[in-house]
């Protein structure tokens, strides 16, 4: 793959000068901006998300720090109780966070029965989005929400083959997808890939899922050289400009 410019759609720093806190028995190791920085060197970074994880709960200082020093390009993902006020919401949102995370899979997030709400909130005081990290097989039951709601985007191609089509139901809808974590996934990738280029080519937004925390096999640059071999015209939107638009870079 030619070398240009990379948007990293989804990437975790790991830092332990900040607060961690167990999930399921598992506590990941450092991965701090450092090592970021050096593992992805080859990669032309040139901005990209940076993801709470459920081990990093409600605490954004590991975040803002992380964000502090990666500079211009580079934005967050938080966790945010669901009572956060408005005030801190737009406090978040001047120090670079573009959206908030709901995990269902592995906890540390607000509550589903919040999601409603607090996407419609933090949208309003911030422009700020959702994102999910989700079985899409769960999506059909939370459908008539995510298609109402202003933005949102999900993790990790929705991780299983069997929900693709519930996947795709909502990108004809609007809803973004990540080109994530294919050491964690259960489906055929490129089929994945091609199928939702060939409902919405500006929904797709690629990433590395560093340091792929819990996944059977982490991120290698071939997955991005993968992501290039499927994406062809719409490469550049696949890899910077897809993702910069949603993020507001």
């Amino acid at each position: 793959m030619d070398p240009r410019p990379f948007f990293d759609a989804h990437f975790h720093v790991i830092d332990s000068r900040f607060p961690l806190f167990e999930r399921d028995g598992y506590l990941p190791g450092e991965f701090t901006v450092q090592q970021y920085r050096e593992r992805t060197a080859a990669l032309d970074v040139v901005g990209g998300a940076v993801v709470s994880g459920s081990f990093q709960g409600f605490d954004q200082s590991c975040l803002l720090d992380a964000l502090a020093q990666l500079g211009p390009g580079f934005v967050g993902v938080a966790q945010i109780p669901h009572d956060l006020p408005d005030e801190e919401v737009v406090r978040l949102a001047e120090r670079g966070v573009r959206g908030v995370r709901f995990n269902l899979r592995r906890g540390g997030s607000a509550g589903v029965e919040h999601l409603d709400a607090l996407a419609r909130r933090i949208h309003r005081v911030a422009g700020m989005h959702i994102e999910l990290y989700v079985d899409a097989r769960d999506l059909p039951e939370l459908a008539g929400i995510l298609a109402a709601l202003p933005a949102v985007s999900v993790d990790h191609l929705g991780l299983h083959a069997d929900g693709l089509p519930h996947l795709l139901e909502l990108v004809e809808r609007g809803v973004r997808v990540k080109a994530t974590g294919f050491g964690r996934v259960e489906l055929d990738v490129p089929q994945a890939l091609r199928a939702v280029l060939n409902v919405d080519p500006t929904a797709l937004m690629a990433g590395t899922d560093l340091p792929s925390t819990r996944a059977r096999r982490p991120f290698a640059d071939t997955d991005l050289r993968l992501v290039a071999e499927v994406a062809g015209e719409h490469l550049d939107g696949v890899m910077y400009g897809n993702a910069a638009a949603f993020y507001r870079v």
